[in-house]
């Protein structure tokens, strides 16, 4: 089956993409592994999305995507592992063998969490160290923590663990804390938390479940060890481009070259609207506007 646009991504910006879709009456097929993209990590309530003084990240993923389901847009859940264009006509294949068409293409899936290539890191995934302090959080009740990562998404996380564990600690790379005062000062009220400067990790260490990691002070290049049962990993995130590898030009981020007037690639028909392209601003309401954006023009270049 050919569609008008297959929109890749379930994030605020492939979701958005999906409501002006509807509008303009283009046969669309959303293809998502899940809905909300770096929304459904938001550890705390977000203050600054047009029309609510305070919503959850949980809140607004429902409301964009039971706007799209009642449009009317057809949703289809898996991962996609290949997207190619021949003849005019882009090519898309999934985790579980569907091969989908269509005529344009608007990628928006986001960024993901950047791995910190440590030993130990990959072994105990799911066994200590996560990437979602809202989906793993609550396990971590009454225990030690560490965050790595001081920037602001390392104190929203320490700002929702305070709710359970009894002590965390913030690694930081630098020697500044890169986080907003606001945020410092909601995750520091709880007394549980300490902030380690010029922290840089070296380990994750354990036997079934983590049970410490070993940094290097930077200020005196020694090597610490700090016992903990968690380690939530907040070191930013990375656009899931390796897809358009061929497609389209990336800089040396990774990050996508559109033309910001369009949305649109080297490669006439695809779109990459929110964080997976170039821009440097990386707000909910910015990725919200280039889906919509991206849909204008891909209607355009079809007609």
């Amino acid at each position: 089956m050919e569609y008008d646009l297959i929109i890749i991504g379930g994030g605020p910006a492939g979701m958005t993409a999906g409501i002006y879709s509807a509008r303009q009456k283009m046969k669309t097929l959303v293809i998502a592994k899940a809905f909300g993209g770096q929304m459904a990590n938001k550890s705390v309530d977000i203050e600054n999305y047009p029309g609510f003084e305070k919503i959850s990240g949980f809140e607004l993923i429902q409301k964009l995507e039971e706007q799209m389901r009642n449009k009317g847009v057809e949703v289809f859940n898996d991962e996609v592992v290949s997207l190619k264009k021949e003849n005019d006509v882009f090519s898309v294949s999934t985790k579980s063998g569907k091969l989908f068409q269509s005529k344009t293409v608007i990628f928006a899936t986001g960024a993901e969490p950047r791995k910190l290539s440590v030993p130990g890191e990959k072994e105990y995934v799911g066994r200590g160290v996560s990437y979602c302090t809202t989906c793993d959080g609550p396990l971590f009740n009454n225990k030690v923590v560490a965050i790595i990562g001081g920037g602001d998404a390392g104190f929203e996380a320490a700002i929702f663990l305070n709710n359970y564990a009894k002590k965390i600690y913030i690694l930081e790379y630098g020697e500044l804390i890169r986080a907003g005062k606001d945020n410092q000062d909601k995750a520091l009220s709880s007394g549980k938390v300490k902030i380690i400067t010029s922290a840089e990790l070296k380990e994750i260490k354990g036997e079934v479940f983590v049970k410490s990691i070993i940094y290097k002070d930077k200020k005196i290049n020694e090597e610490k060890s700090l016992e903990v049962d968690g380690v939530f990993v907040a070191a930013g995130y990375e656009p899931a481009t390796h897809l358009l590898e061929g497609l389209v030009d990336l800089n040396d981020k990774k990050e996508a070259i559109v033309n910001f007037e369009t949305l649109e690639t080297k490669t006439s028909g695809l779109f990459v609207p929110g964080d997976a392209n170039f821009g440097k601003v990386k707000q909910i309401v910015v990725a919200c506007g280039e889906g919509a954006t991206a849909v204008i023009h891909a209607y355009k270049y079809l007609n």
